[in-house]
């Protein structure tokens, strides 16, 4: 699990994860940045994420038992493409050995950069 000290970088809060768990988010990253090419990389509340046009976007991280990824309340759109899934107020839970697929996440932050234009 990351450390006591908060990360600065998302490389950072990534090196101190278990391999299986680094892998897991590591395709969870890279389909992000797919999905949303102008977004930024950040780290907001001790945790990797991602900014687009100043504002958060999405985020993801690992804790004891399970990885998880934050498109916030978007979910309630999506709760047919999730049943599979934990989920839990714009939370989806997934075991690192049971990464969430690309092609969800991609349409997951598509629908979370138009949700944004509209606010």
């Amino acid at each position: 699990m990351p450390s006591l000290s908060t990360p600065t970088t998302t490389d950072e809060y990534l090196a101190e994860l278990t391999e299986e768990k680094r892998s897991a988010l590591e395709k969870l990253r890279k389909a992000i940045k797919a999905a949303a090419p102008r977004a930024e990389e950040c780290i907001s509340y001790g945790i990797p994420g991602f900014r687009q046009d100043g504002k958060l976007l999405v985020s993801y991280g690992a804790a004891t038992k399970h990885c998880a990824f934050y498109p916030g309340s978007i979910l309630r759109e999506m709760k047919k493409d999730l049943a599979g899934y934990e989920t839990e107020k714009g939370t989806i839970r997934f075991q690192p050995e049971k990464p969430l697929p690309a092609a969800l996440v991609k349409t997951i932050v598509k629908l979370r950069i138009a949700q944004r234009r509209e606010v």
